[in-house]
Parts: structure tokens; C-alpha cells; sequence
């Protein structure tokens, strides 16, 4: 008799913990913690970035870009980039819940073409352009990027498969996104944790934003080995197991 392969070990483990073991409600708290998070984070970034607005002095974060060949330009682009994160992280989360593609699931598909449509016409392409002056040199430009090349083929690819009803494919792309928009509250919170520890400036940063750029991808891989993953499974507010089949019927209604 043949060895099973390391992976299906792995998935039947972690399968059997989060369905049978005492560690069977940690999908649903831990995508709880997430969400809170996720908007907690959101509303602080945008608080921040309310100095961006200031029409009367520049923000110390567009300082220390000076001299630039446009200003007027960055300035705008950076409006455009904390606005439409600070709707994109929270409608992606939203877009997640089982709540509400139950309740209302019309709203969940507006929602989602409105959000495809902020990330991929302005979150995006904002995003890419301020790439170019990350601090870091070229590392963190490379950084920067990559969650940006991440973001753009999973929303796209998310649109694909829902228009083929592939629900499953949909929901893991989605979460892709999530992941990577998420970057912007886990990397500041690790870069203030790193600062505190008096972390050497460049290596802190570029520290910062790799490790949540590239963990938050891994780690949405890596749920997927898990049937009961909430990367397959919508993130719901009940206690009850919640099965991806149940909500097919709900979701091509939509």
C-alpha cells in the first residue's frame, strides 16, 4: 500500500481539527477578528489621510517625496488612492459575509461590480503610479507592485468566474484581493511594532510590506487545502456549519 502524499495529510488534519476538534469554531472567530479589524484599520488610515486633503500645506507623507515632477499630480493621486481604499478593503469584507449574500443578494452583486470597478479604474492604477517613489529603492517599489499585479489579475479574475458561476474559484480570487488590500492596515501595524523595537529604518520597511504582501498570499493558499476553509465557505455569523452548496441556489438567483 502505497504512502498517502504529505498534502492530503495535511488537509485531512487540518479538515478533521476544524470540523470535529475543539478548534472547530476558529474559522468563524478568527474571520470575525478579521473584519473588525480589517474596518478598524480602515477607519484610522482614513482618518490619516484626511492631511492629504489639505489644500493649504502638504501632508508630511508628500514632503518627504520633494522635490516632484508633478505635485499637483501626486497630490491628486494619492486623494484618489486613500479614497478608494478606504471603500475597497471594507466592500471587499462586506462581500465576504454570508449575511449578507443571504439577506440580500442583489446588493451583493451591485456591490461587488462597483467595488471591481473602484479597484480595477482607480485603486489600482493610483496605486501603481505612487509605486514608483516607495521608500526601499527598488525593493520596494518590486513590493509594491506585486501586490498590485495580485490584486488586479484576482479581481479579474473573481469577475471572470462569477459571470461562469464558478462559486468556489469566485470566492478564492475574491479573498485574494482581500488579502492583499489588507496589506495596508497588517503592514503599518507591523512597521509601528518593528519602530517601537528600534528595527533599523529601510530594513523595517521593506520588511513590513513584504512579509504581509507575500504571507497574505501564502496564506490564502493555504486555507484552501481546508474544506471547511472560510476561503471556501462564506464568513458567516451563525454557529451553525454553513455549507457552500446551500447557498448556490441563493447565489444564482442573484
Amino acid at each position: 500500500m502505497k504512502p498517502r502524499r504529505p498534502v492530503r495529510v495535511l488537509t485531512g488534519v487540518l479538515t478533521n481539527i476544524t470540523k470535529h476538534g475543539a478548534l472547530r469554531h476558529l474559522p468563524s472567530v478568527g474571520c470575525a477578528a478579521f473584519a473588525l479589524a480589517m474596518v478598524a484599520g480602515t477607519v484610522a488610515i482614513a482618518a490619516g489621510g484626511a492631511a492629504y486633503f489639505n489644500a493649504e500645506e502638504y501632508a508630511p507623507f508628500v514632503i518627504e517625496k520633494l522635490p516632484l515632477a508633478d505635485e499637483e499630480f501626486y497630490q491628486r493621486a494619492l486623494q484618489v488612492h486613500v479614497v478608494s481604499a478606504s471603500f475597497a478593503l471594507p466592500a471587499c469584507v462586506a462581500l465576504l459575509s454570508a449575511w449578507l449574500l443571504r439577506k440580500a443578494p442583489r446588493l451583493h452583486r451591485y456591490l461587488g461590480r462597483v467595488t471591481g470597478l473602484v479597484v480595477l479604474a482607480a485603486l489600482a492604477p493610483s496605486g501603481f503610479y505612487l509605486s514608483h517613489l516607495a521608500k526601499g529603492g527598488p525593493a520596494g517599489v518590486a513590493g509594491f507592485v506585486l501586490s498590485g499585479v495580485i490584486v488586479v489579475a484576482a479581481m479579474v479574475w473573481g469577475v471572470v468566474t462569477a459571470r461562469r458561476r464558478q462559486f468556489v474559484a469566485h470566492r478564492r480570487a475574491m479573498w485574494h484581493v482581500t488579502a492583499q488590500l489588507s496589506v495596508a492596515v497588517t503592514s503599518r501595524a507591523m512597521l509601528f511594532v518593528l519602530d517601537a523595537a528600534n528595527v533599523e529604518a529601510t530594513f523595517a520597511y521593506l520588511l513590513s510590506l513584504w512579509l504581509p504582501v507575500v504571507g497574505s498570499a501564502v496564506a490564502v493558499e493555504l486555507l484552501t487545502v481546508c474544506r471547511s476553509s472560510p476561503v471556501l465557505v462564506p464568513l458567516s455569523v451563525s454557529r451553525q456549519p454553513l455549507a457552500t452548496a446551500s447557498l448556490v441556489p441563493v447565489m444564482e438567483r442573484a
